[in-house]
């Protein structure tokens, strides 16, 4: 591959900032500096620039533990987003698969793979989502039999689609829901005329928020948690 063409793919930078780098010598390959923009870069060779090492990524597949006061966006002029938590060279492409609210934390999903981030997010492919939440008032046991019926939202049609509840205490629950309506939660619980304070993700489908991560922390997916979702 042309070194442009592969410092291109591999920081997401265009063409002529690519050529630009090349020819002001930040650029090398196996320890040379290389300033040829069409030098043809051999397989299996180290490419750095700015001292980092560089190579043309794949799809990418990424966990993220998000903290509260970040945003699920790809950019944002007054907060910070998930995509500026993680520490790339390359973001281009990079969107969020299944969003949280700014003061909702836990497991989100992040790729360049948007065919798989439809799967993840499209309630016909049966994806479910797990919260825990924490609650205003005391939850009556009769709740787990409601959500399990459906609930009815102001301004809606339909009922949602059943969901499983587990009531852990008096205000803490755990809830798994197959679909993501707008702030569905937080509205599955004021219809019963109580208020979410505290909601946190922690499981999508077969995969749950791993325990290492710390607020604001991320990890690659394995291949085999990426082809597990994509199986459900």
């Amino acid at each position: 591959m042309r070194l442009d063409k592969y410092l291109a793919h591999a920081t997401g930078l265009t063409r002529s900032r690519a050529h630009g780098m090349i020819r002001s010598g930040q650029v090398t390959v196996n320890g040379e500096v290389i300033k040829i923009i069409g030098f043809k870069v051999p397989d299996g060779a180290e490419v750095r620039w700015r001292e980092q090492s560089v190579s043309p990524a794949g799809k990418r597949y990424f966990m993220l533990n998000k903290p509260i006061g970040v945003v699920c966006a790809t950019s944002d002029a007054e907060h910070k987003t998930v995509i500026d938590l993680l520490d790339l060279t390359n973001k281009k492409g990079l969107h969020v698969a299944g969003r949280l609210d700014i003061d909702s934390t836990g497991l989100v999903l992040i790729s360049d793979d948007g065919e798989w981030s439809h799967r993840i997010t499209s309630p016909k492919h049966g994806c479910d989502k797990t919260y825990r939440a924490t609650l205003a008032e005391a939850l009556d046991e009769s709740a787990v039999e409601q959500f399990a019926a459906g609930i009815e939202l102001r301004s809606e049609t339909k009922k949602t689609l059943p969901a499983k509840l587990e009531i852990l205490s008096p205000t803490e629950v755990r809830l798994t829901l197959g679909e993501g309506k707008y702030h569905q939660v937080k509205r599955m619980f004021a219809a019963l005329g109580n208020r979410v304070v505290a909601l946190h993700r922690e499981r999508i489908g077969s995969l749950a928020l791993d325990e290492t991560l710390l607020p604001g922390q991320w990890r690659e997916l394995s291949r085999e948690e990426v082809e597990a979702l994509s199986a459900q």
